[in-house]
Order: C-alpha cells, then structure tokens, then sequence
C-alpha cells in the first residue's frame, strides 16, 4: 500500500528518497564495448544470439521488411502517428536556433554559427512493451536540426523482428536506417563503428541499465543525452481533485518499472486517503498490476503539506520527471516552479498526453537531474562554433592589451603572436 506521511513530521530522508539501482553491470558493460570495438558485426551478431535468441543473417532492416511491417499496422493506428508526428514537429521547430553576426565595429567581424551534427543514434527499447513514441520524440527534432543521417537501433525478437509499430514510427519519423541489436552492444556499436553499423555523433533514447551504463562509458568518444533512469511522475493536487483520476495518473508512471516512482503532493489529507484507496482499487485492473504493485509498494507515498506553495517547494526539491498540477488556475502556479522536467498543467492534462500526443518531448530528466538539465530538443543535435575576422588596423589597437593579458599568464608566446603583427620588419 502506498505510504502517506505528513510534511514535517516525518525526517526529509524519508519525504525526499528516491528509487536508486543497486545494481552493478559496469565490468559486464565494459566487456561488451570492447568486444563490440574489436569483433564489429561478428561480434553484435553472436550478443544477438546470446540475448535475444536472434539468428541474423543481416542486422539492416531491409526496405522489403519494413514494407511487411508497415502492412501490418492498422491504419487507424498510422493516423494517431501521423498526428503525433505533426504535433511533435510543430512544437519542436519553435526551438530552432539561427546563427548570429556582430560586426559593429569597425574592422571587425564575429559571429556564431549552428551547426547539426552528421549523423545521429536512436536507442528504442524492445523488452515487456514496445515505445513508437520514443521513435517519433527522438528522430523528429534530429530530422528537423538537420541531422543528415539518422540511425535507430532496436532489439529484435526470437525471430529476428523489430516490433512491426516501432518500424512503422521510423518511416513516419523518417529514420535513414535501421539495425536489429540492443543492449550495451547497440550502444558500442553507435559509438565506434561496425562493417554494418556506422559510427555517429551523438546517442540519444532511453534503455534499461545495461544500455544506461553503455552510454556513460563511451561519453567522450560520442555525445549523449543523459543517463535516464527509472520513470517519475509527481502530482500536486488541491483537495477538490477527483480522487480516481489522480490515482490513475500516479499508476500510468507505476506500470512503466518496479523501481518507478509515483509521488502525490497535497494540502488535503482526505485527498490522500481517497487516493490511497483508489490506487488499491485500480492496481487489480491492470495488466502490468504486478509491476504497479511492486512500485507503488517500494517507492510510491503520498506527502500531506500544509499549503499548496509548500507542495511545490516539496516538488522544487524533488525536482521530478514529470509534474502534474491538479489545481485551478494552474497558470498562477507557473512561475513558482523551479525544477521539472515537463509540466503538465490543470485538471484535464494526464501526463500520458505528454507521452504520445501533445507535441512537447517525453524524453526528460530523472533523478533529480531536472535541476541543471533539460528535455531532448533541437538543441541536443547541433553544435556551435565561432568565428572572428579582424583587419590589420582593428588588431594593432589591441595588440598590446592583449600582450598585457597573456604575460600576466605567463604566456609569452601568446603575447608576441600579438605584437608581432604591429613590428616593422
């Protein structure tokens, strides 16, 4: 039964713990990256073997392939993508970034330029539930950067299939190819290259923690995203909110994973109640009840604050993945809310529209991480870099400034490639 304990009578190790792995799969990680780096295709083909019980003869997903496992999708189904698709786009090509040029000086000229990197990787988890979604959030602010190649990975089933509606996604997303691994061996084979698998720039896409410590350890050899970890959703509700509505919401982040996390703020203590027994209610309907039920048990509680100002101090500090604001007038709130990944705003804005609909990214910050970063976005496909042009005249103003600057660092080499442009020969 989910836990509820009143803000200030309970020690705030206890308010603000949080779900963490215990376990310890860096040595196996390790191993797989190096084999990956040295065997290429051999061995991602015998790690597909292993893992996935997969015989491949190919690990491309041919056009032939995709073509049967689009036909296999309803159509009803390849609309909501579509529209998903839309929604997505629309919201992601607002944070597109220009360049910018400061030449207001004379004889000067300085500037930024964005740049998208050459090609880019998607991670999209296989396992006990398929995520289209997580295809379509991913590949569709890279295509928009501009990212000229885009790469999926994806583990296959005992048949050596990719699930039939992740590769639908990918051709809505418009992916440029696709390969049939998962695991730590995807990850090292994004990250160096294999006679099938190209090397990338960056890493993107969630995965379990074999996938998570993957991409911590070839950090530096590509970019990542974060390092994600279990699901969080917190809501902070009012006592006028409809008890089985906000226990639904709490079990949609449940069911993702045991170590899940389900949080509920309130200022009314018959909210909690009413909630608590809902959730007992709820959890034998589900399909995944086994998964909800060991996440509700080991990290879901219910905090009872004083007002509904301390309610978002609690979610400032726990700074959760998901926020849900089950208030009127959630916009009077806005401004108080410091750290969290997404928000979801009112009575009628269960985060699962966020998951799959609505437009903004579901790939965010865990952990508490909300605090110094972001959502996936454009952003996180391009990079910058700057440029400086100065004439003959515009350098010898500075020259000795600069001279001044880097012996001051003891940097005298740096000091004369300064001066010595200004020396009569």
């Amino acid at each position: 039964m989910i836990k509820i304990m009143k803000y200030g009578e309970v020690p705030a190790s206890e308010v603000f713990a949080r779900a963490v792995p215990t376990v310890n799969v860096a040595d196996v990680v390790a191993d797989i990256i190096e084999n990956v780096k040295t065997g290429g295709d051999k061995a991602v083909l015998e790690y597909c073997a292993r893992f996935d019980g997969a015989t491949l003869d190919s690990l491309l997903v041919s056009k032939e392939e995709m073509d049967e496992a689009v036909a296999k999708v309803s159509e009803e189904f390849l609309e909501v993508l579509f529209l998903a698709a839309e929604n997505i786009r629309a919201f992601h090509e607002k944070q597109v970034r220009n360049g910018f040029i400061l030449n207001n000086r004379r004889g000067i000229v300085m500037g930024q330029k964005v740049i998208p990197v050459d090609r880019a990787g998607l991670y999209v988890p296989g396992g006990t539930a398929a995520y289209p979604s997580t295809v379509l959030m991913d590949a569709i602010p890279a295509k928009i950067a501009g990212v000229e190649e885009v790469v999926m990975v994806s583990p296959p089933n005992k048949e050596g299939k990719i699930n039939p509606v992740i590769l639908a996604a990918a051709r809505v997303a418009g992916v440029d190819k696709i390969f049939k691994v998962g695991g730590a061996q995807a990850i090292a084979a994004l990250a160096y290259g294999t006679e099938s698998i190209p090397r990338v720039d960056k890493i993107v896409g969630p995965g379990n923690a074999f996938v998570a410590e993957a991409k911590k350890q070839v950090y530096g050899q590509v970019s990542i995203d974060m390092i994600a970890g279990p699901s969080e959703i917190l809501i902070v509700a009012d006592g006028k909110s409809n008890a089985r509505y906000v226990a639904a919401d709490l079990l949609s982040q449940a069911e993702h994973d045991k170590l899940a996390s389900a949080v509920l703020v309130t200022d009314s203590y018959e909210l909690a109640q009413d909630v608590s027994r809902e959730i007992e209610r709820q959890i034998p309907l589900l399909e995944r009840k086994e998964i909800a039920r060991a996440s509700i048990d080991s990290n879901g509680k219910i905090i009872v604050a004083d007002d509904l100002m301390k309610a978002i101090d609690i979610s400032n500090e726990i700074a959760p993945e998901h926020l849900e604001l089950c208030v009127d007038n959630p916009f009077d709130y806005l401004d108080a809310i410091r750290h969290a990944g997404s928000i979801f705003m009112g009575r009628n804005c269960p985060e699962a529209l966020g998951d799959y609909l609505a437009g903004p990214n579901h790939t965010l910050p865990t952990g508490g991480t909300a605090r110094f970063s972001s959502p996936l976005s454009v952003d996180d496909f391009v990079k910058k870099t700057q440029y400086t042009y100065f004439t003959a005249d515009a350098l010898a103003k500075v020259a000795d400034k600069v001279a001044l600057f880097a012996t001051k660092e003891g940097l005298t080499a740096h000091a004369k490639s300064a001066t010595v442009r200004t020396e009569k020969e």
